[in-house]
């Protein structure tokens, strides 16, 4: 992924001091060091808990606003000032940096380094932004002696954002702007998604649970075979894990083909005539795709499979008596089973 610009502020929090901005006046030359710094922060960013969305328009909307009207967000006017040739780099990123200097100043007690890349890669076009804090580390100077050597602790960021620019400028996407869902301070979350300006657009974590129960529906209407439905959600969570680890999103067409090559329009059609209100693109949630799996066992003529999120709740299991329990009988089945009677 070429890097177009580059460079690192520091924001110095003394004790019990006020946060102080320390400008860099210039961006970091391209070096070896900066594509592997860039790969792992790619690497770190796409495991976190993100929260998606976009800029609101100059009227506080939820609609996304592309550049050529004034936008709500000072982030936007700025980034859209700098795709002009309004601003350079150094000014846009020192910009958001004297912003989240005063942010840090109101909820956390520690410095940081802010780091921002502009990145392109084929058709996209990406700004990203994190802020990371230091951890003691260790070296061997020449003399052979071992040294103490503070590192940027790329696993711990606790603030970071990554846009789209691509996206955002054609104006059809409302998930062109992620940024990390930091889990220790709503009020440091909160602010730091006012200082984006951003407006989220779509629920990660939600979003995936729907596809998920789509995807249950579909194996149970298509009534298929044990070790079909296993292959079958083998091919979803690979795909979606694939997807995660990339920072992409997945689109329904295409999750639809990796799941029967044969009908590569089956289950997305199943999804649009159900009418489950997913978006095309959906962001994948982790670790709501990680407690996903199905149970599935066949034997004596009774075959069962159900989704291991439904254990403890609609399904229990007693192991001392070996009885399996279903508290919501599925609509069909009741309705033959009342009719057998």
């Amino acid at each position: 992924m070429p890097i177009l610009n580059a460079i690192v502020h520091r924001i110095e929090k003394p004790g019990d001091g006020p946060a102080r901005l320390v400008a860099a006046e210039a961006t970091l030359p391209p070096s070896a060091t900066l594509d592997a710094l860039l790969e792992g922060l790619n690497k770190a960013y796409h495991g976190k808990t993100k929260a998606w969305g976009h800029f609101p328009d100059a009227e506080g909307s939820t609609e996304g606003a592309a550049p050529g009207s004034e936008p709500a967000s000072p982030l936007a006017g700025e980034l859209a000032d700098y795709l002009a040739d309004g601003r350079d780099f150094v000014a846009l990123t020192r910009a958001i940096a004297e912003r989240l200097t005063a942010l840090l100043d109101a909820h956390l007690s520690v410095s940081g380094d802010l780091v921002v890349l502009e990145t392109r890669f084929g058709d996209g076009h990406f700004l990203s932004l994190a802020l990371l804090h230091h951890r003691e580390g260790f070296a061997v100077d020449p003399q052979l002696a071992l040294v103490p050597a503070p590192q940027l602790n790329l696993v711990q960021m606790s603030l970071a954002a990554r846009i789209d620019l691509a996206q955002w400028q054609a104006g059809d996407s409302r998930q062109y702007l992620s940024w990390t869902r930091d889990r220790g301070g709503k009020a440091l979350a909160e602010g730091f998604a006012a200082l984006l300006g951003a407006v989220e657009g779509v629920d990660a974590s939600g979003e995936t649970r729907t596809l998920l129960r789509a995807f249950s529906d579909y194996v149970e209407k298509e009534d298929l075979p044990e070790e079909a439905s296993r292959e079958k959600t083998d091919a979803l969570i690979g795909y979606a894990s694939d997807q995660a680890s990339r920072g992409e999103p997945m689109t329904l067409e295409e999750l639809s083909e990796v799941l029967d090559e044969q009908q590569p329009r089956a289950f997305y059609d199943h999804i649009r005539n159900a009418d489950y209100g997913l978006s095309p693109e959906i962001p994948p949630d982790r670790r709501t795709l990680n407690q996903f799996r199905r149970f599935t066992g066949r034997a004596g003529g009774v075959s069962i499979s159900f989704d291991s999120h439904l254990l403890g709740s609609s399904v229990e299991y007693d192991e001392a008596s070996d009885r399996l329990i279903i508290k919501q009988v599925p609509k069909q089945l009741k309705e033959q089973l009342k009719a057998k009677n």
